[in-house]
């Protein structure tokens, strides 16, 4: 592959970075904050089996501040790394992809929205070291599509757990933000298919 990653919003897609400073420590503010978020994944675990959905609200809304505060000091003062460009995306899509494993297990979103979700970004990845292998140099850009899919899936996320943690909601939101998580989950899994696979069939045709 090219170059690693570049920084991005909570469980999306990565893109390449343009440039990462040579010879930086990779301990760094906004990794640490990255990190912290990858270890607040069993927390929330065990808080939500703990039925503690209050805490896990906050603690999920603490892990939406720390990176957007991590990504704007990252581009800011130039501290993009390459670890960083992994560990970032990589905490935001296990915290999620955790949440929605137990919100579904205990039965509070849809157990075929969890699998819907999940086989999405199986697919994306598996999709991805296809064409990696197949091409021998790929690079995935974020999709609009894929972008609005992460906000709904965060949204619905935090809608549940605040209606569960503090009383603030209605269960008719959680639906309504149910159907609208399963309809662009759809559309961005198949956007990145077709993406990819026109460009697959098109390296083919030159060959």
């Amino acid at each position: 592959m090219a170059g690693p990653p570049a920084r991005i919003g909570l469980a999306t897609q990565v893109e390449p970075a343009a440039s990462f400073s040579d010879g930086d420590s990779v301990i760094n503010i906004p990794n640490i904050l990255s990190l912290a978020r990858l270890l607040s994944v069993p927390v929330a675990i065990m808080l939500m089996l703990n039925g503690e959905f209050g805490v896990c609200f906050w603690l999920f809304v603490a892990a939406g501040v720390t990176d957007a505060v991590d990504g704007w000091i990252a581009k800011t003062f130039d501290a993009r790394t390459a670890l960083g460009a992994y560990l970032d995306p990589l905490a935001d899509k296990a915290l999620v992809v955790s949440t929605y494993l137990m919100l579904g297990w205990l039965g509070h979103i849809p157990g075929w929205l969890v699998v819907l979700v999940v086989f999405r970004d199986v697919l994306i990845i598996g999709g991805a070291m296809v064409a990696y292998f197949m091409l021998g140099d790929f690079n995935a850009r974020p999709l609009a599509i894929s972008k609005v899919n992460t906000a709904v899936q965060i949204a619905l996320v935090g809608a549940v757990l605040a209606r569960l943690g503090t009383g603030f909601g209605h269960p008719g939101l959680d639906w309504a933000l149910v159907l609208v998580a399963a309809t662009t989950t759809l559309l961005s899994g198949g956007a990145y298919l077709w993406q990819w696979g026109r460009r697959l069939a098109r390296e083919d045709g030159s060959r």
